[in-house]
Parts: C-alpha cells; sequence; structure tokens
C-alpha cells in the first residue's frame, strides 16, 4: 500500500513520520511515535480512551486518519502535563478525590475535562457530566471523578488542590447518591455507549 510522508506536530514537536492513508492519528501515536499515554481502546470512537487535543478541542485518535492530522496541532497528555514537573491542579483534584482507579480512562478524562474548564468555567455538576458522557470508566461510578472536576473549576487561579475540602466531610446538598453514573441513572451494563461530542474528528 502506498505510503505518504507527513509531519505532525505533536505536543510542540514536528514529528516526520511515513504512513499508510489507513493508519489513524491512534496508531501513529501510540505505534510509531511510541506515546504510551495515547490507548487503544473500542477503536470505534465511543470510549474516550484515545483522546488527545486536535487544535485545542478533544478527538478521538481512533477516528482521525494520521493524514488527517497534519497541519494541526496535537496534544497527549504528556503534552498537556509534563510527567517529570509537578502535577497539573486538575490531576492532583483527580488524586485526592480517588477519581482515578485503574487509570485506563485517566487520560481521556482530564483532557476532555481541562477543555471544559477553559472553555465553561463556571460549569454546573450536569454540565460537567454531559461533557463526559463520550468518556467511559469501569471502575469509579463517575461520582468522584464529577467530583473532582467540580473541585477543579472552583480551584482559585494557580492554587492547588491540598485546600480541598475532605471527600469524607463533603456534605454538598447537590452531590449525587453513590452509584450514579454521568448521566444520573442508575448504573446499567453498557451494550450500545452513547456516543461522544467528539466522535468522528474535531468536536463541533
Amino acid at each position: 500500500m502506498i505510503r505518504t510522508q507527513v509531519t505532525l506536530q505533536v505536543n510542540g514537536r514536528d514529528q516526520e513520520v511515513w504512513v499508510r492513508n489507513d493508519r489513524t492519528l491512534l496508531d501513529v501515536l501510540h505505534d510509531d511515535l511510541g506515546m504510551p499515554d495515547v490507548r487503544y481502546g473500542c477503536a470505534e470512537g465511543v470510549c474516550g480512551t484515545c483522546t488527545v487535543l486536535m487544535d485545542g478541542e478533544p478527538v478521538s485518535a481512533c477516528t482521525v486518519y494520521a493524514v488527517q492530522a497534519e497541519g494541526h496541532d496535537v496534544v497527549t497528555l504528556r503534552g498537556w502535563s509534563d510527567p517529570q514537573e509537578e502535577a497539573h491542579p486538575l490531576q492532583q483534584c483527580f488524586l485526592k478525590r480517588g477519581a482515578s482507579q485503574c487509570g485506563f480512562c485517566t487520560p481521556g478524562m482530564l483532557l476532555t475535562a481541562a477543555t471544559l474548564a477553559e472553555r465553561n468555567p463556571d460549569a454546573t455538576r450536569e454540565e460537567i457530566r454531559h461533557e463526559l458522557v463520550g468518556n467511559l470508566c469501569r471502575c469509579t461510578g463517575y461520582q468522584a471523578i464529577v467530583d473532582a472536576v467540580e473541585d477543579y473549576l472552583h480551584l482559585p487561579d494557580g492554587s492547588h488542590a491540598d485546600g480541598l475540602p475532605d471527600p469524607q466531610q463533603d456534605s454538598r446538598a447537590d452531590a449525587p447518591r453513590t452509584g450514579e453514573t454521568i448521566a444520573g441513572a442508575a448504573p446499567e451494563p453498557v451494550a450500545d455507549p452513547v456516543p461522544a461530542p467528539h466522535v468522528g474528528g474535531v468536536a463541533q
């Protein structure tokens, strides 16, 4: 099959790669460029595991061909928050709330939540749930994730998560019941996940 040379701007650096036209951005980032923070999941654009930022908007990397990404600014989790530096305040909120357990969904959750914080810093819990609907998690039951994002939105600029209230003592009236899902319904086996708003490429 014919290969095409493309230059991808990933995490602020130009990466020249030869790719087949059927290779996805996920294939190239994970396999060719060795970026483990971009992970394989459903390969259908519905789980959010392979989320990256393209021109500042979350996309499912499995739904974008690598050749389509040329000329766009691509940022992965490690480009958004350098693992060699202090954890981003949003990551600190996730840690304090126990919002990351196996960690498989965490990169997509963080990037999607960070985008929401920039676009809508006053988002309600319902808006947070709606934004995260395309990011599936099998461990947390979602409540801790929504709590962590809400905590982050309430942080003063430049502050850290150390001063947040103890989750065990959080008695907010609007806190959802244990077992509540992102959409607010009782948890059920997911047979046909709701597609993310960014399914098929750049978010509309």
